[in-house]
């Protein structure tokens, strides 16, 4: 048996079966203090899907129609949406687009409320502003951004650092602390900055400023996000499940 565990701290569950589990593959090293056997711990990083390569920075900005020259903020909170992360966006919209454009992933939930932002938005800053329920192309959406705002489920652990996409991360404060352990990490490999959820309304317009206009410190964060990346991860599970078969590693 062959164990992944997403997320830097694993669940109940999954601290369960890795007792019974030939081999427990995890996304980062800091995933090895929370397991008692650490012979069976590989480091894989998170496996991506396919498809993410083939989107370059230069096709993604033209399948949104974005301007090359100026920075992009993405947002997104997953494939449901992120209520406070909507709310204090919107409340703040014209701040962000006078210093960025924006890809707004928003939710099926919030979608009625964020078209209508968008309709009545001034001219000049509505072609800056992309907005969505739901995208297809999350591939597109993360090359072509300087900076992502969102939640800190495991994909960030695994798409973020694949584009090296300096993110403000948000980490769900109504479940357990997987969020914070994962933003945690990535905070402090200098690859992310962490906003709390209360915090939001007060302090995303001067967080979001003060990457997107300070180039060298969006650089070095990108820098440091990119590091993190493992783009090999998926053919390392499946080497280890096919080793475990009694065939040779992938």
């Amino acid at each position: 048996t062959v164990l992944y565990v997403p997320d830097i701290e694993p669940g109940l569950a999954l601290k369960f079966l890795s007792n019974f589990s030939d081999v427990v593959t995890v996304t980062a090293p800091d995933s090895k203090k929370y397991f008692s056997r650490l012979e069976r711990i590989t480091v894989t990083g998170y496996p991506l899907r396919a498809d993410l390569s083939s989107w370059s920075r230069e096709k993604a900005t033209q399948h949104f129609g974005l301007d090359a020259a100026k920075p992009t903020l993405l947002v997104t909170g997953g494939s449901k949406g992120a209520r406070s992360i909507n709310t204090a966006v919107l409340n703040h919209l014209e701040e962000l687009l006078n210093t960025s454009q924006v890809i707004h992933i928003s939710g099926n939930l919030d979608w009625p409320v964020v078209e209508k932002a968008a309709e009545t938005l001034p001219a000049e800053l509505r072609s800056r502003y992309h907005a969505m329920p739901y995208s297809h192309e999350m591939g597109a959406a993360l090359a072509a951004a300087d900076l992502v705002v969102s939640r800190a489920g495991a994909s960030s652990l695994g798409e973020y650092p694949f584009f090296g996409l300096p993110a403000v991360l948000v980490p769900y404060p109504y479940a357990w602390r997987y969020q914070k352990v994962n933003a945690d990490y990535l905070a402090e490999k200098n690859a992310a900055v962490i906003l709390q959820d209360e915090l939001l309304e007060d302090k995303l317009v001067l967080i979001v400023k003060d990457v997107v206009m300070n180039i060298n410190k969006r650089e070095a964060m990108r820098a440091a996000m990119k590091k993190l990346s493992n783009p090999n991860a998926a053919r390392m599970i499946a080497s280890q499940l096919v080793k475990l078969a009694g065939e040779q590693p992938l």
